[in-house]
């Protein structure tokens, strides 16, 4: 989240009818199970993992040049050790400050090698001074040194001409561009895409307007952008298209109709900013953000974002792998006394919300009679459910049934923590969700899970009036805005003691 609370803006938005989703239309219609969206990379990210690669290729060079040139056989290993850690360090410090872990510094050759050169060169210029003044440059190797030098010299160079090439095969791709939507016309989102375009190195690609001023106030086109429609025809396009990002155009002073565009976007999984390229309001530089050298006000962040996206991503395949290995012997036993004690198949699979509203399949031991198994789940399983096996009612309490889900989080559908999945027609006071629940799409931000927030502070079971949604809603919500590896690790120790309570588990 940023600095905006969601709660206060569907406040000042005014009466529901501004901001709700409603329950038919471009904004509640599903995506697609697949749909043609070209794949980011994360400039972030990618900075990083060069820093690592470089940092550990460095340390493994000296260490391979020692036990091979030395094996050992110097007065201090003490030094040779205090060198080999300090040197990749310093290195990628250095490179660091002179701007080479910039992607614009990756994308060609000669800018990013004579960096590499001046940190190189600095980091040996230091470490031979540092051994000078220690009186320990008679006690260590010159071959070594040089050695390591100009060994280290070629792998820096060799590995930045193989990344030159990669970034800017992945640059014409496009897995770079923060793909932008441009909301409001006129002056000001023209002067926005003008000063846009001149900075190719920005990493924005304007890929519409979008304004909800009548056409007779509003063009078709915005400095050669075509306008795609309102602000409901954004939310629709950032469901079946890649989006990254949403800038405003639009005067701080018409706050109420900001106000209003915002709850409908704030429900989607992009980072939206404010422009201040034409405002008259003028802040300290350290208030802006900036989209190359464009000064903008930051709004909503993604909730969960490059490196975290990495860090999540890996927690949730390798705790999946190692449950699965765990609890094999118990999910055996659960498929045998499902398929042994009634007809059909083992598991259940049902289509439900995905992050971004995406259609995905999940996985369930079956725990209905085959002939009454409800995909879309029009009808609520309650207490004494006739549908529900002698199995299926102790699998359900227990939450056995849900183990199968591993494996969705192992496809990459799930992550194990986050907002329960829901099938595609649950309804609760027999009225779909999206209806009683004011912007309640904006929990597939982030990817379902098989635990959440809710589901720990006692919000398992049935959801069978409005109430129970609003607060498990609310408690997706809370995780939503508040997400950490922390988090995630608490949520799922306190998963088990939860399961205890089964007073809602139908």
């Amino acid at each position: 989240m940023s600095a905006f609370d969601v709660r206060d803006i569907l406040k000042a938005a005014g009466p529901a009818s501004a901001y709700a989703i409603p329950s038919s239309g471009t904004q509640r219609q599903d995506r697609p199970a697949a749909v043609a969206r070209p794949t980011t990379m994360s400039p972030l990210v990618l900075c990083g993992l060069v820093r690592m690669l470089e940092g550990t290729s460095l340390f493994g060079l000296g260490a391979l040049l020692y036990g091979v040139m030395l094996n050992g056989n110097v007065a201090s290993v003490a030094t040779y050790a205090g060198a080999i850690g300090l040197v990749p360090v310093a290195t990628v410090g250095i490179a660091q400050a002179a701007g080479a872990y910039r992607l614009q510094a990756m994308r060609t050759f000669v800018r990013t090698a004579l960096r590499m050169i001046a940190a190189w060169t600095t980091t040996f210029l230091v470490l031979a001074a540092l051994l000078v003044f220690a009186k320990l440059a008679d006690q260590t190797s010159r071959l070594w040194l040089g050695t390591y030098y100009a060994g280290g010299l070629a792998l820096l160079l060799g590995g930045r001409v193989a990344l030159a090439r990669f970034v800017e095969a992945q640059t014409r791709a496009g897995r770079f561009d923060r793909r932008t939507a441009i909301v409001g016309g006129g002056e000001a989102g023209e002067a926005l895409i003008a000063a846009l375009s001149t900075q190719p190195d920005s990493g924005i690609s304007v890929v519409g307007v979008f304004d909800d001023r009548n056409d007779d106030r509003s063009t078709d086109t915005v400095a050669g952008v075509a306008k795609l429609g309102n602000v409901d025809d954004l939310v629709a396009y950032a469901r079946t298209h890649r989006l990254d990002l949403v800038v405003f155009t639009i005067p701080i002073s018409a706050e109420g109709r900001i106000l209003q565009m915002l709850a409908k976007l704030w429900v989607l999984p992009i980072d939206i900013r404010l422009s201040a390229h034409a405002a008259k309001l003028r802040l300290r530089p350290r208030s802006y953000s900036y989209l190359g050298s464009v000064p903008v006000l930051d709004v909503f962040d993604k909730p969960i974002a490059d490196w975290d996206v990495v860090v999540k991503a890996a927690f949730d395949r390798c705790a999946a792998l190692l449950a699965v290995a765990a609890l094999s012997p118990l999910m055996l036993a659960v498929a045998l006394a499902v398929r042994l004690t009634s007809r059909g198949p083992i598991l259940f699979r049902q289509k439900r919300h995905g992050f971004n509203n995406e259609l995905i399949e999940i996985y369930k031991f079956r725990s209905m009679y085959v002939d009454q198994c409800d995909a879309t789940a029009n009808k609520m399983v309650t207490k004494g459910d006739p549908r529900v096996t002698p199995v299926g009612r102790f699998i359900r309490k227990t939450s056995l049934d849900e183990l199968p889900q591993l494996f969705n989080v192992l496809k990459g559908d799930l992550s194990l923590v986050g907002p329960r999945p829901h099938a595609l027609q649950a309804k609760a006071a027999d009225t779909l969700y999206d209806q009683v629940v004011d912007g309640y799409f904006a929990r597939h931000r982030v990817k379902p899970g098989i635990t959440g927030w809710a589901q720990i502070n006692g919000w398992r079971g049935e959801t069978d009036t409005s109430e129970k949604l609003q607060r498990r809603i609310e408690h997706d919500l809370h995780y939503i805005e508040n997400w950490s590896v922390l988090l995630d690790l608490q949520i799922l120790l306190t998963t088990p003691f939860a399961l205890l309570k089964t007073e809602n588990a139908y």
